[in-house]
């Protein structure tokens, strides 16, 4: 038999537990019991709470809740792209970038080739599990009054919001705002897009679109590009 523990991914092992004992009565008493784990998993070596092991656990709890603390925190001064945080327990995060050079991936049946291509300027909105994308005529900073486009690309919804199809999305609770967006840009360029869950996101037809565009060093054409019913402000509320 072989051993592909490794494959699992990062694994947890049992190293201590704690059993906390209260007495009967009116006046009730308290005391813990501190079990350190074998290998095998069981509890040996019973013995009290010490100071040092009940320091070591605050700790522990101390680093979680701050960990919690940091998400959506700027790692230095907030980034000129970042237009909106609200870091509650879920978080989101309004920011746009200009336009610029990805590398696009299709799957076989819209026979697009995958390559670098330009894209347009985009305004991008997200929790921890969700995103939505629109696409901007110009590389200046928007404004609550920016006219918002149909992002020109294939799995994204009349909204605005993305399907991410089988990618699987893992924001961190300690996940910084860079790390935020970064991550986000990552899943929605790194994934294939497959298909059209909107008609006529583009003023003329998207697949010959992007064939006209890759390997090649042309700009986005924002002629292209078909006007939203939203604007910045309509994200806000």
């Amino acid at each position: 038999m072989n051993d592909i523990t490794q494959n699992f991914g990062t694994l947890y092992y049992p190293k201590s537990a704690l059993v906390f004992y209260e007495t009967k009565g009116t006046e009730t008493d308290m005391y813990v019991e501190h079990f350190d784990m074998d290998k095998s998993g069981n509890p040996i070596n019973a013995h009290p709470l010490t100071v040092k092991e009940a320091n070591v656990l605050a700790k522990s709890l101390q680093t979680d809740e701050e960990k919690n603390k940091a998400f959506l925190k700027p790692k230095g001064i907030l980034p000129t792209n970042i237009l909106h945080i609200n870091p509650s327990e879920k978080g989101t995060v309004l920011w746009y970038t200009k336009a610029q050079q990805r590398q696009l991936y299709f799957v076989d049946r819209l026979q697009i080739p995958n390559g670098k291509a330009q894209v347009p300027p985009m305004l991008w909105f997200a929790d921890k599990n969700s995103l939505t994308v629109f696409a901007l005529a110009n590389n200046r900073r928007p404004t609550v009054n920016t006219a918002l486009y149909y992002a020109p690309f294939f799995n994204i919804y009349e909204k605005g919001n993305v399907c991410m199809g089988t990618v699987s999305i893992d924001i961190k609770n300690s996940a910084s705002v860079e790390e935020f967006i970064q991550a986000w840009e990552d899943y929605f360029f790194n994934s294939y897009f497959s298909h059209s869950l909107c008609e006529n996101l583009t003023k003329q037809n998207i697949v010959n679109l992007w064939k006209s565009l890759i390997d090649t060093d042309n700009s986005f054409p924002i002629e292209a590009l078909k006007t939203h019913n939203k604007t910045l402000k309509n994200l806000l509320r």
